[in-house]
């Protein structure tokens, strides 16, 4: 990875260069690596710095596992062929090299966050905090260094296990560990993210809580097949007062952030301390204003903002007549293109049974994280990792593996029903080969635009058929498409290491199927 030594292994450094009488002189009115890690709040706020790379993965992840599967495509905009266009379209169309700095950013930031927990980890076991305390922040700690593990061992496979402080160069030249030893890793971490942390008190207030870590354990566990370790975890979620919300639409309200129903989500505030969010502008068409759409009266976005993750017709068609989340989750931008392939919106429409009017073009869009605010590509909307409907479908998963579809049914009807009505369209089968299909579309559809499709596709062994079946149909819609494009092989499963680490660390072997 890119160097991770924090601001205290370089303070440790420079210090050592210089005489002793130096050493001596630690300054009293500023903060140093000799004088911070003492009180509670000092180390709350450097778990703080733990939670912040949360955003920049989220801010990569929606092209590697939404964009990449059958859920979304993008905006073919032929007149820039630059890397800020070209890097993304690579993501979607399986044109995959080791320099993309979008693929390469999900490699480095959650590295970034796992500097961050070990510091925190190593520092604390001499402080003189509580026990209480301590348990705490090494809890919610753990968890984020085991989340951060995940993304990465989903992404690129075996990757370098860094489990401490990195405080010297020589520390920092790691070779891969195996995809067997970064779960075991998590897994423990998991564990005794668990055993630390309390259970969720609503409201939340969005930090890492029990339910966090157990529903972590419980998907790595679902990832590894491990079925019977999985069902408890995820039963015991059923029991940490989480619900649905009775509106599917609400979940995603501003003001329902870190609700009932959320397990865990990455936080942002609008305003100007830089911890905003902006997604729905990366997901509107691409426009100079977005007035009609957002409600902010201005030309508040360039062309190059949006046009990305945008539903595909088999995401759209993959709604069952009368689904609400359909018209929750997706809209239509009507409007029309000018010759600069800029649109120009002139209408937001409901995508339920759209059909655009004689001169016009109806471009969809994700509508979930479309929510009133008044200040362009600011908003106060967080990103849902976790929620309940996802632990209840995953149960009713893992129960029909386990050759209990009938137990199974119960978990995938109450999310059905929150989505049709109680008892409008009931599944009864249990037949365990078509409630495999049924819940692996249920997870489609509910969690549709939360970054979960590609990892589901390949935690169900389903990727290659799915994607290939799908370019099919995306060629013959696109003919902008290369004929290279969408070679799936199991190789396509991982990312490239990124050549700029690999130049660093010559010890780092590349994936299968990557030259260099």
């Amino acid at each position: 990875m890119k160097r991770i030594l924090s601001f205290f292994s370089i303070l440790t450094i420079l210090i050592s260069s210089c005489n002793s009488a130096f050493l001596d002189l630690t300054p009293e009115d500023q903060v140093s690596s000799a004088s911070f890690f003492r009180t509670e709040e000092q180390f709350r706020s450097a778990l703080a710095t733990a939670y912040q790379p949360l955003r920049d993965v989220i801010s990569y992840d929606y092209y590697g596992a939404e964009m990449r599967s059958d859920n979304t495509h993008y905006e073919f905009y032929s007149i820039d062929r630059g890397p800020a266009y070209l890097e993304r379209e690579n993501i979607a169309d399986f044109l995959d090299v080791s320099t993309n700095s979008y693929t390469n950013n999900l490699y480095y930031q959650p590295y970034k966050g796992i500097s961050r927990c070990n510091i925190v980890l190593d520092r604390i076991a001499a402080s003189s905090l509580s026990d209480a305390a301590k348990a705490d922040i090494e809890g919610q700690a753990k968890f984020l260094r085991a989340w951060y593990y995940f993304k990465l061992v989903r992404y690129f496979g075996g990757v370098p296990l860094f489990l401490k402080e990195v405080r010297t160069r020589e520390e920092s030249y790691l070779t891969r560990s195996t995809a067997d030893q970064v779960y075991a890793s998590i897994i423990a971490d998991a564990k005794d993210a668990i055993t630390k942390l309390a259970n969720p008190v609503f409201p939340q207030s969005g930090v890492a809580t029990k339910g966090a870590a157990t529903m972590l354990l419980a998907e790595v566990y679902m990832t590894q097949k491990n079925y019977p370790e999985a069902e408890p975890l995820l039963r015991n979620i059923l029991t940490m007062g989480y619900s649905l919300l009775p509106v599917y639409a609400d979940v995603f309200k501003t003001a329902n952030k870190n609700s009932r129903e959320s397990i865990f989500e990455v936080q942002y505030l609008q305003g100007n301390q830089g911890q905003q969010s902006n997604f729905i502008y990366i997901f509107l068409p691409k426009c100079t204003n977005t007035t009609v759409l957002t409600g902010v009266a201005t030309n508040n976005t360039s062309s190059a903002g949006g046009g990305w993750n945008t539903p595909t017709k088999d995401m759209i068609n993959a709604y069952e007549a009368g689904d609400k989340r359909k018209d929750a989750s997706i809209a239509v931008a009507e409007g029309s293109y000018n010759a600069s392939l800029v649109f120009t919106p002139t209408a937001l429409k409901s995508i339920v049974n759209y059909v655009p009017p004689a001169g016009k073009i109806g471009v969809p869009f994700i509508k979930k994280y479309l929510n009133p605010h008044t200040v362009a590509n600011n908003t106060n909307d967080n990103w849902p990792v976790y929620r309940y409907a996802d632990a209840l479908l995953l149960l009713a998963e893992c129960l029909n593996e386990r050759n209990k579809a009938g137990e199974a049914l119960p978990y995938l009807t109450e999310v059905r029903d929150r989505a049709f009505g109680a008892g409008v369209s009931p599944v009864t089968t249990t037949d365990q080969a078509l409630l495999r299909d049924i819940i692996a579309h249920e997870r489609r559809v509910e969690l549709a635009f939360e970054n979960h499709r590609w990892h589901d596709l390949v935690r169900t062994d389903k990727a290659i058929a799915v994607m290939t079946a799908h370019a099919v149909a995306l060629k013959a819609e696109f003919p902008y498409l290369p004929a290279n494009s969408y070679q799936i092989d199991k190789n396509k499963l991982l990312f490239p290491i990124p050549f700029n680490e690999r130049s660093l660390n010559p010890a780092l072997t590349q994936n299968d199927g990557y030259t260099n």
